[in-house]
Parts: C-alpha cells; structure tokens; sequence
C-alpha cells in the first residue's frame, strides 16, 4: 500500500513523538494491532470512517478501542487528532508510512517476495540473505505464493525488482532467439 503525502506527513509527526518517547516499535505494534481490528470488523470500521457519524461519537469509538488493545496515550491523542482533521480514513496509509520510518530508523527494509510455489525455510533463508548482501540491508521478507508465476519468483525491495520467476527467464530466452544469439 502507498501512502499519500498527508499519510507521510502525519506518519512523520507520529514517528518524531514516539522517538521523543523513546517507544518506536511499541507504537508501531499497537497501530498494527489498530488497524487490523478496524480492518477485520465492518461495523467498527463504519463506526469511525463514516462520516454520517459525529466526530465526537467517532472519537469515542476510537479511544474505546485503542483502551480495548491497551494502546499507549500517545496512540489514543493522535487518533483523537485525526478525527478533528478529518483524516482518520488514512489511518492504514499512515500505518503503512509510520512502519516504512522505523524500518528506516532501524536500519531494516521489507521485501516482497511472490513465488509459483511455498517456499521452505532453507529456501526463504537463502533468498533474504542474497537480497541483503544485493542491498546491504536487513531484510524482513513478506512471502506470497502465486501460482499464475508458473515458475520461480518475483522480489521487490524498494524500488528494486529482482525478477526470476519462469515467464520473464522465457521471455527472455525468446527474445535472445529472435536476435539469433
């Protein structure tokens, strides 16, 4: 998921609070666990997105829920501060943002791997480590599996695309073929 420039922007003024109280990756956990509540319950999310609601009902909602996952003041102020601006429906972009920040912070980027088939540990582990020495980074790998990819598989790190999977490799050979090499 992009975020948009304004997600950026508050995920920055969230991510300098946390620092200041020294709790990045305890904040980042409890706007995670957030998010994938109102993601995962329709009315809840209903109940803070829609604007037919009042922003004082909206308000409570979201403290009610965040007391409910034992969210920090911190989190719970900075919901509050979202409704009043009326950008509490970018809260999953701003989440998405925040967490690009403390990767960066912590000197760590996600990659995303997609394979025709699951992988196993071994492979997994071999995979992060040849992408991280690519990047010199720590990597945290998110793994999907799709079988349309018939074979092999596609990393993403950044703006880097590391394409292996079987299509590209044919493609490729095709290509070669027609040039006569």
């Amino acid at each position: 998921m992009r975020a948009t420039v304004t997600a950026r922007r508050y995920a920055r003024a969230l991510f300098a609070l946390a620092g200041e109280e020294n709790r990045v990756e305890e904040l980042r956990r409890e706007l995670d666990e957030l998010v994938a509540l109102i993601e995962s319950n329709e009315p809840l999310s209903h109940a803070i997105f829609r604007p037919l609601h009042p922003a004082v009902e909206r308000r409570r909602v979201l403290r009610a829920t965040c007391e409910r996952i034992g969210a920090s003041p911190t989190l719970q102020r900075f919901c509050s501060f979202l409704v009043d601006q009326r950008r509490v429906v970018e809260i999953a972009e701003i989440r998405a943002a925040y967490s690009a920040l403390a990767d960066a912070a912590a000197g760590r980027m996600r990659a995303r791997v997609v394979s025709a088939t699951p992988l196993s540990e071994e492979q997994r582990e071999r995979l992060r480590r040849a992408l991280a020495a690519r990047t010199g980074k720590h990597l945290d790998l998110e793994i999907a599996v799709d079988a349309a990819l018939l074979g092999g598989a596609i990393a993403t790190v950044g703006d880097l695309v590391f394409d292996g999977s079987l299509r590209t490799q044919l493609e490729q050979l095709r290509a070669s073929l027609m040039r006569g090499h």
